[in-house]
């Protein structure tokens, strides 16, 4: 599963743009029983208790630049 926190575009019947191409590409790397998030999504959460895995810089198809990736590691 991946996550980021950009807001889709409503198309009416149908949700597109970068947020949905950038969380299938995240969750694309995902293994098994893995939560990926980007490196924002891991920032805005920061105090909360939760705990994350470095899994490194990733270049996303489709997408510019390079995303770094966290693990949603269990406490």
């Amino acid at each position: 599963m991946g996550y980021t926190p950009i807001t889709p575009t409503d198309n009416g019947d149908d949700i597109g743009g970068i947020a949905v191409h950038i969380g299938a590409r995240v969750s694309a790397l995902a293994g098994p029983n893995d939560v990926l998030v980007s490196s924002t999504l891991r920032d805005l959460v920061i105090g909360s208790g939760l705990e994350f895995e470095d899994r490194g810089a990733h270049e996303l198809k489709g997408v510019p630049g390079e995303w770094r990736l966290f693990a949603v590691a269990s406490p």
